[in-house]
């Protein structure tokens, strides 16, 4: 079975900015230098090596790193640092509001983070640690990633918001079926993205209150930039839903209203066709005795009657503003 450690580099010391592998990697995250190592969540072999390689952290950390369920969370284990974060999916074929989960474990030896889906923001952090740049302390680390996982949410907040706004005039003039399906993709993507982005806002607030010796000033100052900006976007997102709620009920409206225009005039139809289908149906009834069965005006008059009943029902509907 292959290795579930996807990529691990050496962060300080005289090996820093070289990818690690095999027995480099737990060896390096032993050492008095700081190492980095990004497993695979979803490798059937993750928590065994885990388990094994990484046996001198504590059991609750293991457990925490390796279980299949997170939240966004920020946990302080003696000197070192539990979290949970999440990335918006930039994965093919994957819905960016389906976030992916990143678990760390951070002490000022050893950082090592497991995804079940790629992260774009640590494989930009891993490119820039091989180019001999990137974070050299586990505090810059972690302040990097918040900033870079932050960005990739604030375009897309934008986004949605820029399409809710372009959908207003068109649900007022043209209401239609396909505009109602949109407005309901849009609600799902905003309650997604609800549903983590305040717990994440969370789990860094309680990072920047955790007064870890991991974390400098500088690096304090850019998680709480990134709390700022979280809290600004769950406050837009919270107007979003707002939004796109008078939306759907507008289109709602709007569809109802269209529906119950075309049915009245069907019903005004079928009140005036009632009694002309009547009497044209009891007139051609094929037995003897029809009035008029011999007269060679008698078809003009039996259409003349029809035309004065449609008449009267015309100027009946009218008087009762029916019409």
């Amino acid at each position: 079975m292959t290795a579930p450690v996807t990529f691990a580099y050496a962060l300080t010391g005289p090996l820093r900015g070289q990818s690690l592998e095999g027995e480099a990697v737990p060896d390096t995250l032993r050492a008095e230098t700081l190492g980095w190592a990004h497993l695979d969540a979803a490798h059937a072999g993750t928590r065994d090596w885990v388990a094994k390689r990484l046996a001198y952290l504590d059991d609750t950390v293991i457990e925490a790193l390796t279980q299949p369920e997170t939240r966004p969370r920020a946990t302080r284990v003696g000197n070192g640092l539990l979290l949970n974060f999440r990335a918006l999916n930039m994965n093919p074929n994957r819905d960016p509001e389906d976030m992916v989960a990143v678990r760390i474990w951070a002490d000022d030896q050893r950082i090592i983070t497991l995804s079940r889906q790629r992260v774009r923001a640590l494989e930009e952090i891993a490119q820039e640690v091989e180019n001999g740049e990137g974070p050299e302390s586990a505090g810059a680390f972690l302040a990097d990633l918040a900033d870079r996982l932050t960005d990739r949410v604030e375009p897309f907040v934008a986004e949605l918001d820029a399409e809710v706004d372009g959908l207003e005039p068109k649900v007022i003039a043209e209401p239609d079926q396909d505009l109602r399906r949109r407005v309901a993709a849009l609600r799902l993507s905003v309650v997604e993205l609800r549903r983590h982005l305040p717990p994440q806002r969370d789990a860094l607030a309680r990072l920047a209150r955790s007064e870890s010796p991991l974390l400098a000033e500088h690096d304090l100052r850019e998680v709480q930039e990134a709390v700022d900006r979280l809290t600004r976007m769950t406050e837009n997102l919270d107007e979003l839903r707002d939004n796109l709620g008078v939306l759907r009920d507008e289109l709602s409206g709007a569809l109802s209203e269209r529906l119950n225009r075309h049915m009245y005039t069907l019903s005004i139809l079928s009140a005036v066709f009632l009694p002309l289908t009547f009497f044209t149906g009891l007139f051609g009834i094929n037995v003897g005795g029809i009035p008029g069965d011999g007269a060679p005006y008698a078809f003009w008059v039996f259409s003349g009657i029809m035309a004065l009943i449609f008449l009267v029902q015309g100027v009946m509907l009218r008087r009762m503003h029916w019409m």
